[in-house]
């Protein structure tokens, strides 16, 4: 079912969109749509409570009806998360089960549904990916086993926990299309990231680096060719209002809406 926005709540929508959608496009989509999180979720952890936050203030502006249900990696089958229209890896990892989140994530790469992954989430993407698609088959993360003999994931240097940060965005990306800049600040909860022995191997077989900090490392990566997938190391829900929801976010939904 379509649904038409108002030319005045659409113009706001489209201008940091253009990489996503036309004026047209934007005005027929779903009215609504079953988005899947997937994370062990934790009222006590504030990334958990900004995500349904962030999801409620971009849906509001879209006029969408977004039904987000949280699902334990425990419980991401295949056979549950194949009647959702786009998947979230949300922060809060080590995860209960590593490998139904990569077996997730795989799903959601190969049949073309909207993913993005924040914080742990991306961290996860990144594993996913080398391990199916760059060929790094013992590729792992630290906070599973950080004597393992390919670390793709490993501890940061100093700890991001609270702080926020500019990132550079890559034009012509379709992340710097959904924010309609090429510089952003953002906020970190995390103390982990992706290994740079190995970004370039990574980035090479697809995984492309989108968003570098001010000492050029990973922040953001994203798969071009896909619908939308792309994985944030910051945490985009945090900053997220009622009045601003995250153009980040907003461009997630209307990918897995279109």
């Amino acid at each position: 079912m379509a649904k038409s926005l108002p030319n005045q709540a659409l113009q706001p929508i489209i201008d940091p969109l253009r990489g996503f959608a036309s004026a047209a496009d934007l005005r027929r989509y779903r009215s609504d749509m079953k988005l899947a999180i997937i994370a062990e979720y934790d009222p006590s952890f504030e990334p958990h409570t900004h995500t349904d936050a962030a999801i409620a203030h971009s849906a509001s502006v879209l006029n969408l009806d977004v039904q987000s249900e949280w699902i334990s990696t425990a419980e991401a089958d295949l056979t549950t998360l194949s009647a959702f229209n786009a998947l979230w890896v949300a922060p809060g990892s080590p995860y209960r089960n590593l490998s139904r989140t990569l077996d997730a994530i795989r799903f959601a790469r190969e049949h073309d549904v909207a993913t993005l992954g924040t914080c742990g989430g991306y961290q996860h993407m990144v594993i996913e990916f080398a391990r199916n698609v760059a060929g790094i088959r013992d590729a792992q993360h630290a906070e599973y086993d950080p004597y393992a003999s390919c670390v793709i994931v490993s501890r940061l240097p100093c700890s991001l926990v609270g702080r926020e940060l500019e990132i550079a965005l890559t034009p012509g990306s379709r992340t710097a299309a959904a924010y309609g800049t090429h510089s952003v600040t953002e906020r970190y909860y995390c103390n982990f990231g992706v290994n740079p022995d190995f970004v370039a191997q990574i980035a090479s077989a697809g995984f492309e680096v989108v968003g570098r900090d001010a000492d050029g490392d990973c922040r953001v990566m994203e798969i071009s060719q896909h619908r939308f997938f792309v994985g944030t190391l910051f945490v985009p829900q945090a900053r997220s209002r009622p009045d601003r929801p995250h153009p980040l976010i907003t461009a997630f939904l209307l990918a897995a809406a279109r």
